[in-house]
């Protein structure tokens, strides 16, 4: 498989490709992988929130790096390469804009998705949704987050029942990238394992959009912060100066 360039942003090795090219990537790589029992290729994103826990915890940090592939899922993170690299990141890489790529790929290659995470409701509509837009989409199973380590044995044993060719988990930082540490050498024969964080939230309608003027000026965290301002207003306000001073000192 192709391999991409990368920038370091915020300490983190970030990939500079586009959502196209991501796309096409994922499609590929669970195409090779499937009939074999390869170890699943692993992506997952960064954001500020995540290089702010990265600064702060380097047991963190280390779960973050274990992934093969790391996407900016951020703005800011776009503009501060366009600063500071000499290959400036070709756009952001947002899993909620990604996931529908895939989807269109897939559907014509016959790659099957299986969604991890959620509530039961949000999990059922994300699904439902995806294949009203892409009817032809296959999925060969769905599961919602609410689970302990006590059932992760039977979660694991539903996927490997029927090995999706992507499977998307969107537990939320950092239990997904803990989830795929403990398990991804058990998951063997999936192709492409993507980390989601509240991408079910996105596609269900629970929670919306910021507007793309909002999203192309790097204020969607301003946007979701005044939809949720109890619950992430203290985690910007802590998180976002973190976040820029790692940029501006570990970016190159």
């Amino acid at each position: 498989m192709d391999r991409w360039p990368v920038v370091k942003l915020g300490g983190l090795p970030i990939a500079c490709v586009s959502i196209e090219e991501t796309a096409e990537g994922f499609v590929a790589r669970a195409l090779a992988a499937r009939g074999g029992n390869s170890r699943p290729f692993y992506s997952t994103s960064a954001n500020g929130q995540v290089i702010a826990m990265c600064e702060q915890d380097r047991r963190f940090a280390a779960l973050i790096t274990e992934a093969d592939q790391i996407h900016a899922d951020g703005m800011p993170m776009v503009m501060v390469s366009r600063l500071h690299s000499a290959r400036p990141l070709p756009e952001r890489v947002a899993t909620t804009d990604l996931v529908h790529a895939v989807a269109k790929k897939a559907e014509k290659a016959g790659v099957s998705f299986y969604f991890l995470g959620g509530t039961e409701e949000v999990n059922r509509r994300a699904v439902e949704v995806m294949q009203a837009a892409s009817p032809r989409l296959r999925f060969v199973g769905r599961r919602n987050g609410y689970f302990g380590r006590d059932e992760e044995d039977a979660v694991i044993a539903d996927i490997m029942r029927v090995k999706p060719d992507i499977l998307w988990i969107g537990l939320g930082v950092p239990a997904e990238q803990a989830f795929v540490s403990r398990n991804i050498d058990r998951l063997k024969g999936v192709g492409v394992i993507k980390t989601s964080g509240g991408l079910f939230d996105f596609i269900s309608g629970k929670n919306s959009r910021a507007p793309m003027w909002m999203q192309k000026a790097g204020l969607e965290w301003a946007y979701r912060m005044w939809l949720e301002p109890r619950r992430l207003a203290r985690r910007y306000l802590v998180t976002n100066p973190v976040a820029i001073y790692a940029l501006l000192r570990n970016s190159e």
